[in-house]
């Protein structure tokens, strides 16, 4: 269940997208289509205070104890088990470094092949969980565009992504 980034980059990389789960870049599928539902600015300046607090105790603890493992909370878990998730790409192709003349992505599913300019590709995320669990059947991961359609039919079943 991996996802290959390889062709015309500096550094091809392998992706895991069942580790996501625990990526503080993950997003909600109604976070990104249904933003209506999404918290109030209360809350995520509550969260922010949240992240703040651990950042600073994780690098100012780091130089004296090692680093302590935070446990997830009881509402992280049921919301972990319960929802939908999407990942940004552009992280994971900043990482990977495409070379300058890349002008295309093609994506290798268990379909075949699909083509994509390159600066779309990277407009995109990755549905890494469908209600709380992993994507087996048609997975590991699908292609949605943050365009606010929830009627887009999705890329599913990448197996591999190819920069040229």
């Amino acid at each position: 269940m991996i996802v290959q980034i390889q062709g015309d980059v500096k550094f091809p990389i392998t992706l895991d997208p069942t580790v996501w789960i625990f990526d503080d870049r993950k997003r909600s599928y109604d976070e990104i289509f249904n933003p209506s539902s999404v918290p109030s600015p209360e809350d995520k300046d509550e969260e922010l205070k949240k992240q703040s607090k651990r950042f600073d105790r994780e690098v100012y603890q780091q130089k004296i104890n090692p680093p302590v493992n935070r446990s997830l909370h009881r509402r992280e878990k049921e919301r972990i088990l319960e929802e939908s998730f999407l990942m940004p790409i552009q992280p994971f192709i900043h990482t990977s470094e495409p070379k300058s003349h890349v002008e295309s992505v093609t994506l290798i599913t268990d379909s075949g092949e699909h083509k994509l300019d390159a600066d779309r590709f990277a407009e995109g995320l990755f549905l890494f969980s469908k209600d709380g669990k992993p994507l087996k059947e048609d997975g590991p991961v699908h292609l949605y565009f943050a365009d606010k359609s929830k009627e887009q039919t999705p890329v599913k079943g990448i197996k591999k992504i190819i920069f040229q």
